[in-house]
C-alpha cells in the first residue's frame, strides 16, 4: 500500500471520528477511571502510560503516608482523616501541583503534599510506578482524555444546557466558550468582550463546553518552556532544556511533529485494521456469546450434580447416624437392664431388706420340720449371694470403647474431597517428530488417572501475520499425526487432556521446525555394491560396519600397516528432480562414517573400478588426512560426502564457509542428522535435524540422478528414521 493510500485512508478514520459516526457513548468503557471505577476526573498520564484520575493517585499517596502525617504533631492528634485536613491545590492548577517545593532538592519541608520518591500502584496494569523525586508534579495531564470525557458528559446531558457566564440573571444559553478565556457566552457578550481590533478577538472560541485546558502543554520540569520534542526512550513530550541539560540529555529524542505524524499514522493503521476485521470481530463476539450460553448451561449443570452428590453423602451419612445410634441405644438399654437387675440383687443382701431379711424371718421358726423344708430352699440362694459377694463382677461393661466411630480416613477424604480436573500432559519432545507431517506424543505424569480423551492444538508463527491455533479432534491415544504442515515453519504445539467434560490446563507449549522441503523415501539398496562381508543390513532401515573376515586374513600384515578402504551403500530411489530431504542416526560410537549425495556415474566407479587398499593415498575418501580432501572439492564434482565420527561431524577443509582451523571445522555430532538436495539449484545442505540448524552447504553437481550414500568403516552404524521409511515417491522418469 502507498503512501498516498495510507493518508487517504488516515483522513477517512478521521472524517469518520470527528463527523461522530462513531457514537460517543459506546466508548464508556474506555473513559472509567481503574481506580475509582467512575469517568475520568483530570486524569494524569503515569509513566506506565495508563491514566489515572488525579484524585486517585493524590489519596493512594495519602493513605500510604498517613501514619506520618498522623505522628506529625499535636495538631494532628484530634479525630478526623488527614485527608479532610489537607487543603487540596486549585483544579486549574493542576499542572504546577507541587512546584512550590520544587527549589528545595530535597523534599523534606514538613508539610508537603508530595513525598519525594514515590511508588504508587498502577490499578491499570498492577505494579509498583516509581514517580520519580516530582511525584505528581511531574506528571502530564491526559488533556486528550479529557476533552473526550468532556464531550460523553456533554452527550449525555444533551438536554441541559450551558449558560452564558456573563449575562444578568436570568441568563441566556450560551453559544460559545472562549479558550483563554475560560468562559461561555451567548452572542452579545462574546460581542461584548471580545470588539473587533482588539487583542481579545483573536482568542480561540468553540462550542459551548464546560472543559477548558491549557492551549499549550508546558514541561512539568521547566515550567516556563513548551514542549517541542518527543523522547523515544522515555515515551513522553519533553523541551528543549530537557535534552540539553536536563535528564533526558543522553536519550534519543524526536520532534514533536515528527512524533505526531508517526503516531497517528500507527494509530489510523491499527484503527482501520480493526474496522476492517469488523466481520471477524462479530464472528468472535457471536462465538463468544455461545461460550457465555454453554458456560452458563454447564455451570447449572455442574451446581446439579454437585448438590446431588452432596446429597446422596448426606443421606448415606444420615442413614448410617440413624443405624450406629440406634445400636448404641438398644445396647445401652440392654446394660442398664442388667447392672439395675445385678443392684436389686445386692440390695438383698443388706440386713432387714431382701434376701437377707427374709432369712432372718426363717431363723426365728422354732419347728423344725417347717425350718428345714424352707431353709433348704433358702440355703442356695443365700450361698450364691454369698459367692458373689466374694467374687464382684458387674453384670455389664459400662464402657462403650468398642462404639467408638472412627471418622479420621473419612475426614481426610472429605478434605480432599473436589473436582476431578485432569492432570497437565507433558509434550516427549524426545519421541515426537515434525516433517510434513507431524507425529506428537504426549505424557502424563506418574501416578496420574486416566483421562477420556486429549485435544492437540497448533499454530503456525509467522511474524507478518495473525495465526490461529488449529484443534484436532478428540484423540484417544497418546498421540497424533498432524498433516499438511508448511516447509521450512516454525509451529507450536499445546496439548490439554479432559475427563468427565472437565479440561486440565493446556500443556507447555513446545515448538517445532519443519525441514526445507518435502521428505524423501527410501531404503537401503541389498543389491547395488553391497558388501555382504563388512555390511549387515537389518530389513533395510539400518547397516553395521564389522570388521569381517578380511580384517582377519590379512593380519598377518598388520604389523605393515594394513588398511582397510571404506564399504559404500547407497539409497535404492534416486532423484532427478526437486527438492528433498531425509534423516537419519549415527550410532554415538562409529568409529567412520562418511554421508551425502552421489550421482550414478560416481557410483560406477565406486562399485566397479578396482582400487589398491594397500595405499591409504589412493581414495580421498579413505578417512585419512592424506590432503587429496584440500583440493577435491570444486564444482565439477558429483558427489559431496561429509565425514562423521568419535562423536563428531566434520566439516570438509577447502570450503569457502570455513577456514581450515581445526576448531571452526570439528563440530559435535548432532542426534539425527538431515540431508536435503536442491535438485535445480545443485546444493546439499547438511542440518541437524533436532533444531533444522543448517550445518554446512556446498555446490554439487546434478547432472544425472542422485542417490543418498553412505560409507562405513570399521565399528559403526547408520539407522534411517521411520518417517523416511513409510512413504515411497514414484517418479514418471528414469529414476530408480
Amino acid at each position: 500500500m502507498s503512501e498516498s493510500d495510507d493518508m487517504s485512508e488516515l483522513g477517512s478514520i478521521i472524517e469518520r471520528i470527528t463527523k461522530d459516526e462513531v457514537p460517543i457513548k459506546n466508548i464508556e468503557r474506555e473513559l472509567i477511571c481503574p481506580g475509582c471505577k467512575e469517568l475520568f476526573t483530570h486524569p494524569l498520564i503515569l509513566p506506565c502510560q495508563h491514566s489515572v484520575c488525579h484524585k486517585c493517585v493524590k489519596e493512594v499517596l495519602l493513605l500510604t503516608h498517613e501514619d506520618s502525617f498522623t505522628d506529625a504533631g499535636s495538631e494532628c492528634s484530634n479525630s478526623g482523616s488527614p485527608r479532610s485536613r489537607l487543603s487540596s491545590p486549585s483544579i486549574d492548577r493542576l499542572d504546577r501541583l507541587g512546584r512550590s517545593g520544587s527549589s528545595t532538592p530535597t523534599g523534606k519541608k514538613r508539610n508537603s503534599l508530595i513525598p519525594r520518591v514515590t511508588n504508587f500502584p498502577c490499578p491499570g496494569c498492577q505494579h509498583d510506578i516509581d514517580l520519580g523525586e516530582r511525584g505528581i508534579s511531574g506528571l502530564f495531564r491526559n488533556f486528550t482524555l479529557e476533552n473526550i470525557v468532556e464531550r460523553y458528559r456533554q452527550a449525555a446531558r444533551a438536554a441541559v444546557a450551558i449558560m452564558c457566564n456573563l449575562c444578568k440573571p436570568p441568563p441566556v444559553e450560551a453559544t460559545k466558550s472562549c479558550m483563554d478565556c475560560k468562559a461561555s457566552y451567548c452572542n452579545e457578550c462574546f460581542k461584548m468582550h471580545h470588539p473587533w481590533g482588539t487583542p481579545k478577538a483573536q482568542h480561540e472560541y468553540v462550542g459551548p463546553t464546560t472543559n477548558f485546558r491549557p492551549k499549550v502543554l508546558m514541561c512539568p520540569e521547566h515550567e516556563m518552556e513548551k514542549v517541542n520534542m518527543y523522547c523515544e526512550v522515555c515515551r513522553r513530550p519533553v523541551c528543549h532544556l530537557c535534552k540539553l541539560g536536563g535528564s533526558h540529555a543522553n536519550h534519543k529524542v524526536t520532534s514533536m511533529s515528527s512524533a505526531y505524524k508517526l503516531l497517528k499514522e500507527k494509530l489510523s493503521r491499527s484503527i482501520h485494521y480493526l474496522i476492517s476485521k469488523e466481520d471477524q470481530v462479530k464472528t468472535q463476539i457471536s462465538e463468544l456469546d455461545e461460550l457465555i450460553t454453554h458456560t452458563q448451561h454447564n455451570g447449572e449443570t455442574s451446581t446439579r450434580e454437585a448438590n446431588l452428590h452432596f446429597e446422596t453423602l448426606f443421606n448415606i451419612l444420615e442413614e448410617r447416624k440413624t443405624e450406629m445410634l440406634r445400636t448404641i441405644e438398644v445396647n445401652q438399654t440392654t446394660r442398664l437392664e442388667k447392672l439395675k437387675s445385678q443392684r436389686e440383687e445386692y440390695q438383698g443382701m443388706l440386713e432387714n431388706s431382701g434376701l437377707v431379711g427374709y432369712a432372718q424371718e426363717v431363723l426365728k421358726e422354732t419347728d423344725q420340720s417347717c425350718f428345714v423344708q424352707t431353709a433348704k430352699q433358702l440355703y442356695p440362694r443365700i450361698q450364691k449371694a454369698t459367692e458373689a459377694l466374694r467374687s464382684f463382677h458387674p453384670a455389664a461393661d459400662p464402657s462403650f470403647g468398642d462404639f467408638a466411630v472412627d471418622v479420621s480416613k473419612e475426614e481426610v477424604l472429605l478434605k480432599e474431597l473436589g473436582f476431578s480436573i485432569p492432570d497437565v500432559p507433558v509434550i516427549d519432545q524426545s519421541l515426537s517428530r515434525v516433517y510434513n507431517e507431524g507425529l506428537i506424543c504426549w505424557l502424563l505424569p506418574e501416578d496420574s488417572s486416566p483421562t477420556d480423551h486429549y485435544i492437540l492444538e497448533y499454530k503456525k508463527l509467522d511474524d507478518k501475520a495473525e495465526t490461529t491455533w488449529l484443534a484436532t479432534e478428540k484423540i484417544y491415544g497418546n498421540s497424533k499425526v498432524v498433516c499438511d504442515l508448511d516447509t521450512n515453519s516454525l509451529y507450536n504445539f499445546r496439548v490439554k487432556s479432559c475427563k468427565k467434560s472437565v479440561y486440565s490446563s493446556y500443556s507447555q507449549e513446545v515448538a517445532f521446525h519443519t525441514p526445507p522441503a518435502p521428505v524423501f523415501s527410501f531404503l537401503f539398496d541389498d543389491k547395488c555394491g553391497f558388501n555382504t562381508e563388512r555390511l549387515i543390513l537389518n530389513r533395510r532401515q539400518s547397516v553395521e560396519s564389522v570388521a569381517g573376515l578380511s580384517l582377519l586374513l590379512g593380519s598377518e600384515r598388520i604389523q605393515m600397516g594394513s588398511y582397510m578402504c571404506l564399504d559404500y551403500i547407497i539409497g535404492d530411489t534416486g532423484i532427478d528432480r526437486g527438492s528433498h530431504f531425509w534423516v537419519f542416526r549415527v550410532e554415538p560410537h562409529s568409529y567412520l562414517v562418511k554421508v551425502g549425495v552421489a550421482s550414478d556415474t560416481k557410483l560406477q566407479e565406486w562399485f566397479h573400478n578396482p582400487r589398491d587398499t594397500s595405499s591409504p593415498r589412493y581414495d580421498h575418501d579413505s578417512g585419512h588426512d592424506s590432503g587429496s580432501e584440500d583440493t577435491c572439492y570444486d564444482s565439477s564434482q558429483p558427489f559431496t560426502l561429509v565425514t562423521i565420527g568419535m562423536g563428531k561431524f566434520i566439516i570438509p577443509k577447502g570450503s569457502t564457509a570455513t577456514t581450515s582451523d581445526y576448531s571452526n571445522r570439528v563440530l559435535p555430532m548432532p542426534q539425527r542428522i538431515g540431508i536435503c538436495l536442491d535438485y535445480e539449484k545443485g546444493r546439499v545442505y547438511f542440518y541437524d535435524a533436532d533444531n533444522m540448524k543448517c550445518l554446512w552447504e556446498r555446490q554439487v553437481d546434478c547432472t544425472g540422478t542422485m542417490y543418498p550414500a553412505f560409507g562405513l568403516m570399521g565399528s559403526g552404524g547408520v539407522h534411517l528414521e521411520e518417517i523416511i521409511l513409510g512413504k515411497r515417491l514414484g517418479y514418471t522418469g528414469d529414476a530408480q
